[in-house]
């Protein structure tokens, strides 16, 4: 979607020369365990540098490893690098909203059905970066979004899978999202831009929910 809106878009490979695919640390944060996710941070830090050292934006698809920089590294790692790349951390959605707004973003998109539902990310709730993700959707011609009033999807990474969370985790899903999900027409798109969403909506519903990049990517021309 990138390439289509016309930008060029980088990878960060590992500095150090390891296959090792870098990781934000949220995976390890998330059990507590802040000296695995502290070394996982580094890696990606050193990666990240030479491209915010120019001034390029660091994009991410997952909310909650994308935000990861703008807050819990900053705590975890306390240097210039990690105050750069959370100066220049934006998800998808932020990059595309704003270059749309700025007039830089074309793209050229195609009806493709007449209804979406969304559900929001904790993280992108808790950042105030869910808007951007309802004004991109908007991009598509003719696509009427409208935003499931929900909470916590509560999957939350693997304590929906745990035995002893498991029951916790269906309830909190049951609260808005899973029944209203249910009573979607089966014509319309389903968006979530969270794994761990995607996961407990698929599991609950039988329904598939996309991220937003796969909506776009539909309705190119």
């Amino acid at each position: 979607m990138l390439n289509a809106g016309g930008y060029r878009v980088h990878f960060a490979k590992p500095s150090d020369g390891s296959s090792r695919p870098l990781c934000c640390g949220r995976t390890f944060l998330s059990i507590g365990k802040v000296d695995e996710a502290r070394v996982e941070v580094e890696r990606t830090l050193a990666s990240l540098e030479p491209f915010v050292s120019r001034g390029v934006p660091v994009i991410g698809l997952e909310p909650s490893c994308l935000l990861s920089f703008r807050d819990e590294v900053l705590a975890m790692v306390k240097n210039d690098t990690a105050k750069r790349v959370a100066d220049h951390a934006v998800t998808f959605e932020e990059f595309l909203a704003r270059e749309a707004k700025e007039g830089h973003l074309n793209l050229r998109l195609k009806t493709i059905a007449d209804r979406a539902l969304v559900h929001g990310h904790c993280h992108q709730k808790a950042f105030d970066v869910f808007t951007p993700v309802e004004a991109v959707l908007r991009l598509i011609p003719g696509l009427n979004v409208e935003t499931i009033e929900s909470s916590c999807c509560g999957m939350a990474g693997a304590f929906g899978y745990a035995a002893d969370t498991i029951d916790v985790s269906k309830a909190m899903g049951e609260l808005s999202l899973l029944p209203a999900v249910r009573k979607a027409p089966a014509d319309a798109i389903i968006v979530a831009d969270g794994t761990s969403c995607r996961h407990q909506i698929h599991n609950g519903t039988g329904r598939e929910a996309i991220h937003v990049a796969r909506v776009l990517a539909m309705s190119l021309q």
